[in-house]
């Protein structure tokens, strides 16, 4: 059975209420699409939700999700810590099983067309869908976030939908789409709440500043946590993954006189990430499961909030997918 994973992220993280429709809806539109994890902000105002399947059924959920947040967010009056450019930011194809980049692109094109028809979004391809370099890179589609968008639609126009920021454009904002590998998304407090050291520290690591390959990063006040955050996106693991982020912003920070408090993980992480900062910093223990203890213990991820590893594993969720005949 071909599987494949869905990672909107909504641009709401406040409301339970609206969050809790919008999770219904991506949940009944299909039998063969299943809802794994929930994961919302409220200072970030925002929610990621994370859906796999079959990739028909992960393409009907999603277009349920788009639907409903685009009748249910005004991003007219929408703020938070995280950037955004409409009521679904993002919504990501990742191939997990028995399928290719190039078929989850082919799964993100059909979505993106649909939601540009159907439901007038202005829709932005990315990564594997890019139809230029610059535009695999989300950061440069979401420059200059939602407030940007009168000027973006004419000077980078979308590649579906309407191009002219219309009143329901003004509402929804716009959506970018495509396929792309595993990404984990990994949160590092501070001990200090002053987020311009959390973007220093930002500045430094990030890939296209000279920092760590295959990282992107950002700064940001959490004042659920009366802490800043240094936010990372980890867009390929196996070159740095989670102990190598985490000790490199631990030296930063320590440069700059400021500790390190514990981490977090947004959304699923896949088993291999894990299991290799397990490695890390417990070379000579094999065991999975303690491996999977070493990790969450060093990289402190039950310090900001409880850390479960059978419910932040992608492949410890999908456990009941893939054991499916077929």
């Amino acid at each position: 059975m071909k599987i494949m994973e869905a990672v909107p992220n909504v641009s709401e993280g406040r409301r339970a209420d609206i969050i809790e429709e919008i999770r219904r809806a991506a949940q009944a539109a299909s039998p063969e699409a299943k809802l794994l994890h929930t994961d919302s902000n409220p200072d970030a105002n925002r929610t990621v939700f994370t859906l796999a399947g079959t990739p028909q059924g992960v393409r009907l959920a999603s277009f349920a999700l788009l639907e409903t947040t685009a009748r249910l967010l005004d991003m007219r009056t929408q703020h938070g810590a995280h950037p955004r450019l409409g009521a679904t930011d993002v919504c990501p194809f990742i191939p997990v099983r028995d399928m290719t980049l190039l078929e989850a692109a082919q799964q993100a094109t059909w979505l993106a067309q649909e939601a540009a028809q159907r439901l007038r979004l202005p829709i932005y391809l990315y990564e594997a869908n890019a139809v230029s370099a610059e535009r695999k890179n989300l950061a440069f589609i979401r420059r200059g976030e939602y407030e940007s968008l009168p000027q973006k639609l004419k000077e980078l126009p979308p590649d579906l939908g309407p191009r002219e920021f219309s009143p329901s454009v003004a509402k929804t904002g716009a959506t970018v789409i495509g396929a792309r590998s595993f990404l984990i998304a990994f949160n590092v407090s501070l001990n200090t709440q002053d987020v311009e050291t959390a973007k220093e520290i930002a500045s430094v690591l990030r890939e296209k500043n000279g920092g760590l390959a295959g990282v992107k990063a950002i700064g940001w006040l959490m004042p659920k946590y009366r802490a800043a955050q240094v936010s990372f996106n980890l867009t390929d693991f196996h070159t740095t993954g989670l102990a190598q982020v985490y000790e490199a912003c631990l030296r930063q920070a320590q440069h700059r006189g400021v500790c390190v408090t514990g981490s977090e993980l947004i959304g699923l992480a896949p088993e291999q990430a894990l299991l290799e900062a397990g490695r890390f910093y417990a070379p000579h223990t094999t065991a999975p499961q303690e491996l999977i203890q070493q990790a969450a213990q060093h990289l402190g991820l039950n310090k900001i909030r409880p850390f479960y590893a059978q419910e932040r594993i992608l492949e410890y969720r999908l456990q009941e997918l893939l054991q499916k005949p077929g």
